[in-house]
């Protein structure tokens, strides 16, 4: 097998394999999310999952492996909570009511712990490409969502003809990123509804 593979064996996983598999893959992203990846151990993970060193080496090879399946683990949590807004961002309404969904999830946790997939970019996109690679897929996933909703929007000739949208998607996606990190860090939600606000002023300008 290639070296840095993501192994997945998961469809060969008896039932109680596959249970065992997600447990310890929830408690690694868990932890890692809290911690970070160089704060957790497969000590950690083990205690925290009740499993064995052996049973996670079983299912994930080596923990590079195990941090690559716990991207694409976050990143299926962070877009699968926001996939009914994800899929119809199409009208300024529909905009705005994904706007106010993600700032209520983090008023909700308390403000703490910014993006999943942003903290796992931000530490490990200098030490591992592979690793920053996947945390691409993951965002480029998140901004064809939004670039979906105004490229119909742009088709319907609801923005002007000189609008671009996929620059405006792109635009978005980094205003959330910026608004999650300074959230994360203030402690409020005020710098995200900021920055969301602005570009989606921004996009209602554009509007014929």
């Amino acid at each position: 097998m290639p070296s840095g593979e993501l192994v997945d064996s998961a469809p060969r996983l008896t039932r109680k394999g596959q249970a065992t598999r997600e447990r310890i893959l929830a408690a690694a992203a868990r932890l890692m999310f809290e911690h970070g990846v160089a704060g957790t151990s497969t000590e950690d993970v083990q205690a925290a999952a009740g499993v064995s060193t052996s049973q996670i080496y079983h299912y994930f090879g080596d923990k590079r492996m195990l941090v690559r399946a716990v991207i694409a683990y976050q990143t299926e949590a962070v877009l699968g909570v926001q996939q009914p807004l994800l899929s119809q961002l199409d009208s300024l309404d529909a905009l705005r009511a994904w706007r106010d969904f993600v700032v209520e999830l983090k008023r909700q946790h308390r403000y703490a712990g910014g993006c999943p997939i942003g903290s796992l970019g931000s530490e490990l996109a200098e030490s591992d490409p592979e690793a920053r690679a996947e945390v691409a897929a993951g965002f480029a996933r998140w901004e064809q969502a939004i670039r979906d909703g105004l490229r119909a929007m742009h088709s319907r000739g609801e923005l002007r003809p000189e609008v671009d949208p996929d620059v405006l998607a792109l635009a978005t996606l980094a205003a959330l990123q910026g608004g999650l990190l300074l959230t994360q860090i203030r402690r409020d939600t005020r710098a995200l509804e900021a920055a969301l606000d602005t570009v989606l002023d921004h996009i209602a300008s554009l509007t014929r």
